[in-house]
């Protein structure tokens, strides 16, 4: 995975071709549309509710992004052909979108789980890393939180108005004293990932930051650096409550580490770590924390809750032949297979990891990175279960079923696997996108709905009680920064990250007592 803020940059400019698109936009579909970036901010300075979409103008049919296609020479239906045509999807593994077509289910579109309720235009989402988009977090059905440059947001549904909740520009330092806290802080921190939860937040940034906040109390609580290696990005955190209900939450980098922290202490609680360069590893939140494997044998690295120095870290070496049956498999790669469009690190020794999800009950644990094979671990044990062997290229999301069942993986081969944890040898199915990679699964809390977000354009809600055999296809234009469905399941928010048309897309979830809503 690319981790420098310059090369994402460039990528998103030669790959994505956002300024491309939208200087397609001046020129086929007219001056009056796009305007210049300071008329468009002049406008929506001064006009901030006037540049938003309504349920109600939608209905009349105003274009849910506030596009004037009336008044252009190109109709949507024409640039959306073209948006499919020359999108350009980034591929670790050259034509892995190709290989995963013959795959993936044929699903029946035209469900109408979420209707739309509205476009804000005056909440600009961004996004700084091409391939990391968690970025948009629904704490209630009126309340999301999000980035928007250097700033953390709160957007209230309700009342429309926004309100700043971090501010990483500058100086961040934390006012509250905690064990291996980082008193002097970080100036302006580059932010790759986000979590809020139970009035928690968790901020993860390029140089392996961490920014922790409590929603309900003034400044920042915590702040560490979880690493100094020059492959620092935090890709990935979750927050979570363990059985016994303590507040905890697990950052996922690129050094190849995984750490969890206890949120009431803010005290490192496990670190799985690789103390050399490694083939493949797998982690687990169990005691044990996980099995990584050299050319000629395995290390077993089992580290305590208060471990904080060698004398309580134990070593065990173990012969390659006594290795699990998911290390097994992947000695059956072939060292040509491996070295693929240096994808695969077997020689440089290096699975990064992108995405860890904790099944509801705390026992399982899905890791997917950069490999196209992920790892199903038991927590308790430290023991893998199985690989998930289906995917052709580098994964980056994952989320679990709330049955704790069932879960779900993201890759850029352009589809989304669903696994069920009682038989692993193969995918239950194949999802397929349209334009590229899935960065983004969610689930409703009540299990009904999943939801999958591209790269772009598009949003996929499928029905899960159906089979995922129907879907709801939200389509769009513009880059996605994240999306995320309210915990009682009746909004669903989505991020567009664009320059003219940047903004937070609301949806409400359809409900057959929905006349109720004009009394409301």
């Amino acid at each position: 995975m690319s981790h420098q803020l310059a090369d994402d940059a460039e990528y998103m400019d030669d790959e994505y071709g956002m300024e491309d698109v939208d200087d397609e936009m001046d020129e086929e579909f007219g001056r009056e549309m796009v305007g210049s970036d300071s008329d468009v901010e002049e406008y929506d300075y001064l006009n901030p509710k006037m540049a938003d979409t309504s349920a109600a103008q939608a209905r009349r049919g105003k274009d849910i992004q506030g596009i004037p296609w009336d008044r252009l020479s190109i109709t949507r239906e024409k640039y959306r052909q073209t948006r499919l045509e020359q999108y350009k999807n980034y591929e670790n593994i050259p034509q892995s979108g190709e290989g995963s077509e013959k795959e993936c289910k044929v699903t029946q579109k035209g469900g109408m789980y979420y209707e739309f309720r509205r476009n804000s235009r005056s909440v600009k989402s961004t996004i700084l890393h091409f391939q990391l988009r968690n970025l948009v977090w629904a704490t209630s059905k009126h309340d999301v939180y999000l980035m928007s440059h250097f700033q953390v947001v709160h957007w209230s549904s309700l009342t429309c108005n926004k309100s700043e909740v971090l501010n990483v520009s500058g100086h961040v330092a934390p006012c509250e004293k905690h064990p291996g806290s980082l008193l002097e802080g970080f100036t302006q921190t580059q932010v790759s990932t986000l979590a809020v939860k139970d009035r928690l937040l968790v901020a993860g940034g390029f140089q392996g930051e961490l920014i922790c906040k409590h929603l309900d109390r003034p400044g920042v609580c915590f702040c560490t650096r979880t690493t100094y290696d020059d492959n620092a990005i935090t890709n990935a955190v979750e927050i979570y409550s363990t059985p016994s209900g303590a507040a905890h939450f697990t950052a996922s980098n690129n050094d190849c580490g995984v750490r969890d922290f206890d949120m009431e202490r803010f005290q490192l609680s496990k670190h799985f770590r690789f103390p050399w360069p490694v083939n493949v590893s797998a982690f687990s939140f169990g005691q044990h924390a996980f099995v990584t494997m050299g050319k000629s044998s395995l290390l077993f690295m089992s580290i305590s809750a208060s471990a904080h120095d060698q004398n309580d870290t134990s070593f065990y070496q173990i012969q390659v032949g006594e290795v699990s049956a998911c290390a097994q498999a992947f000695l059956h790669h072939s060292t040509e297979e491996w070295q693929l469009g240096s994808a695969y690190s077997l020689l440089s020794g290096f699975f990064l990891l992108k995405h860890t999800s904790l099944s509801p009950d705390g026992k399982l644990l899905v890791i997917v990175g950069d490999n196209p094979d992920g790892i199903l671990v038991d927590a308790a044990t430290g023991k893998t279960v199985m690989p998930l062997v289906g995917h052709l290229d580098f994964s980056f999301a994952s989320a679990w079923h709330p049955n704790g069942l069932t879960f779900a993986t993201g890759n850029q081969d352009k589809t989304c696997r669903i696994w069920d944890a009682r038989n692993l040898s193969k995918s239950v199915a194949a999802l397929k996108g349209n334009l590229g990679a899935i960065r983004s699964i969610r689930f409703t809390s009540d299990g009904r709905f999943m939801a999958m977000a591209e790269p772009a354009d598009f949003v996929h809600v499928y029905d899960a009680k159906s089979g995922y055999e129907k879907e709801q296809e939200i389509d769009f234009f513009g880059e996605i920064s994240g999306m995320s469905f309210s915990p009682d399941t009746e909004s669903l928010f989505i991020g567009v990250w664009d320059r003219t048309y940047g903004s937070l897309l609301e949806f409400g979830r359809r409900q057959n007592y929905s006349y109720l809503d004009s009394i409301i």
